[in-house]
């Protein structure tokens, strides 16, 4: 009973550890073929970091439980001040979203403190004759399944991304969906223009465009938000010339920031309208195809995989539309390097 109890750290150790390598190692693969799969600036792999590093520093621990199970602690803890608590400071997290990203990050911790238990009540006996499997079971368990996850994640998404279509036109096009035909701006300030901070302007940037002094800085009217009819009346989109590739210095209103409804109208895969409807919530649109990040909607080398609406949720937040069919809401004074924008004007 004593030797049973004495090994319950090290095996509640391997079972929390085996979720979590589980966890990043789904949610890295995913986020790879998501938002990596097709951009040179940020190449897939990149995404797989944290899975690498948590199977690495398993091993560690379970051959060296007090070093490798410190190393797991100094791990857990930096996560969580890196990962949790900017979250919380900018109010991006809810009561239950805190718990669960504290568990991913801050269980590393709790893993370290009992592994070195673990090394505590049962030193290695290196004179001990046992089978390599037995030897090796709990390595064999905290890092044979998140590989099997990841196998099927890689199964599953493989086809979608290597069957992607990509017709290397950036040009205006021409987008008739079920319900709009809509001119969609080409590659230039009408559409995804990068910022010197390595990301895309914010909503508030791109509706306060044309207040003075004229460009994107989302700061101009203090800590007021834009409103729709700022998007309208001021935004990037009402300045650019006929073509949609110059900004001129007074407002042309040719073109304009699109509705949630027009982008999910647009959505498609392989070159057929994927027929998705918005039902003026968020979540998952109604569609009958699965629509895919192509062309001639969005730019499958680029990093955005969301798009801006002229839509707004509230005073503080701003619908955005995802190239695989979801509608959700961020801040709109929210930049980064995955939410982009372009602009459309009447196709007829």
């Amino acid at each position: 009973m004593k030797n049973t109890l004495q090994k319950l750290p090290g095996w509640i150790g391997t079972g929390i550890i085996t979720i979590l390598n589980s966890f990043w190692l789904f949610w890295g693969l995913g986020e790879a073929f998501y938002e990596g799969w097709g951009v040179p600036e940020t190449p897939w792999f990149l995404f797989l970091s944290v899975a690498a590093a948590a199977m690495m520093f398993t091993l560690l621990a379970i051959r060296f439980p007090y070093h490798g199970g410190g190393i797991l602690i100094a791990a857990g803890l930096g996560f969580a001040l890196w990962w949790v608590i900017p979250g919380i400071l900018h109010g991006f997290y809810s009561l239950s979203t805190v718990f669960e990203r504290s568990f991913l990050s801050g269980g590393f911790t709790l893993v370290g403190v009992l592994f070195i238990l673990d090394g505590r009540f049962n030193p290695k006996n290196e004179s001990q004759e046992k089978p390599w499997i037995k030897r090796n079971l709990r390595a064999i368990i905290s890092i044979g399944i998140p590989l099997l996850v990841g196998l099927i994640v890689a199964g599953y998404n493989l086809p979608i991304v290597l069957t992607r279509v990509d017709d290397g036109d950036r040009s205006a096009r021409l987008i008739e969906g079920n319900k709009y035909a809509l001119i969609w701006a080409p590659e230039g300030p009408g559409w995804n223009w990068k910022q010197d901070f390595g990301g895309y302007p914010s909503w508030d940037s791109l509706a306060f465009y044309g207040l003075e002094p004229v460009g994107l800085n989302s700061d101009k009217r203090d800590d007021q938000h834009a409103t729709e009819e700022d998007m309208r009346s001021t935004g990037l989109c009402a300045y650019l010339d006929e073509s949609g590739t110059t900004l001129l210095p007074k407002p042309q209103y040719i073109w304009r920031m699109p509705t949630v409804e027009e982008i999910a109208d647009a959505l498609s895969l392989h070159n057929e309208n994927a027929g998705c409807i918005w039902d003026g919530g968020v979540g998952r649109l109604d569609c009958t195809l699965n629509p895919d990040k192509e062309t001639p909607l969005w730019a499958p080398d680029e990093p955005p995989v969301y798009y801006w609406a002229t839509d707004t949720y509230n005073e503080e937040k701003a619908y955005f539309v995802s190239y695989s069919g979801y509608v959700n809401y961020q801040p709109k004074d929210w930049g980064n390097p995955r939410h982009g924008y372009r602009c459309v004007k009447d196709g007829n």
